[in-house]
C-alpha cells in the first residue's frame, strides 16, 4: 500500500488542490439537487485530475464529482493517487460517500489523503474505508 510520509504531507499542495475542485465545483451540471460538488486530486508522480458531478433526470444514472475525477486521470495516462480535495458549492470540504470511497481506494489506496479542510489534518482513506477491497483481493481469491 503506497502511504505517504510525515514529509511528504507537507508536500501536498493542498491550496492548489482546493481551488481546482472549487473550478470544478463550478463547472458542475446538478439542476436536481442543486448541491454542486468538484473532486481535485493530486498524483503520486506530481500530476492533476479534476472532475464534477453530472446529475441525470434518472438520479442513479448521476456520476459524482470522484467519478468524473477517476476518469480524467485516465484520460491522462492514469497513475495513482495521492491526495484527493472533494468541495461543495459553499466552498467547503465534503466527505467521498461510500461508493467513491471504494472507487478511490482503487486508485490511490488506503494510504490516500482526504482533505477535511484548513482545521483539520487530512485522512487517509483506510480510516474511511477500513478493510476495504481491492485488486489485490481478486487476484488472492482467484479459482485454481
Amino acid at each position: 500500500m503506497y502511504c505517504l510520509t510525515v514529509s511528504s504531507l507537507n508536500e501536498i499542495p493542498w491550496a492548489e488542490l482546493r481551488e481546482l475542485a472549487r473550478n470544478a465545483a463550478a463547472a458542475s451540471y446538478a439542476p436536481y439537487s442543486k448541491v454542486h460538488v468538484g473532486a481535485a486530486g493530486y498524483t503520486t508522480d506530481g500530476r492533476f485530475a479534476t472532475g464534477a458531478n453530472v446529475e441525470n433526470a434518472s438520479y442513479g444514472l448521476t456520476l459524482c464529482a470522484e467519478c468524473s475525477l477517476v476518469s480524467d486521470l485516465i484520460r491522462l495516462g492514469g497513475g495513482r493517487l495521492a491526495a484527493v480535495a472533494i468541495v461543495a458549492g459553499d466552498q467547503q470540504p465534503i466527505a467521498p460517500c461510500g461508493r467513491c470511497r471504494q472507487l478511490l481506494f482503487e486508485h490511490g489506496g488506503g494510504g490516500l489523503l482526504i482533505d477535511y479542510g484548513l482545521d483539520e489534518r487530512p485522512r487517509h482513506l483506510h480510516e474511511l474505508l477500513p478493510d476495504a477491497f481491492g485488486p489485490d483481493d481478486l487476484r488472492a481469491r482467484k479459482s485454481a
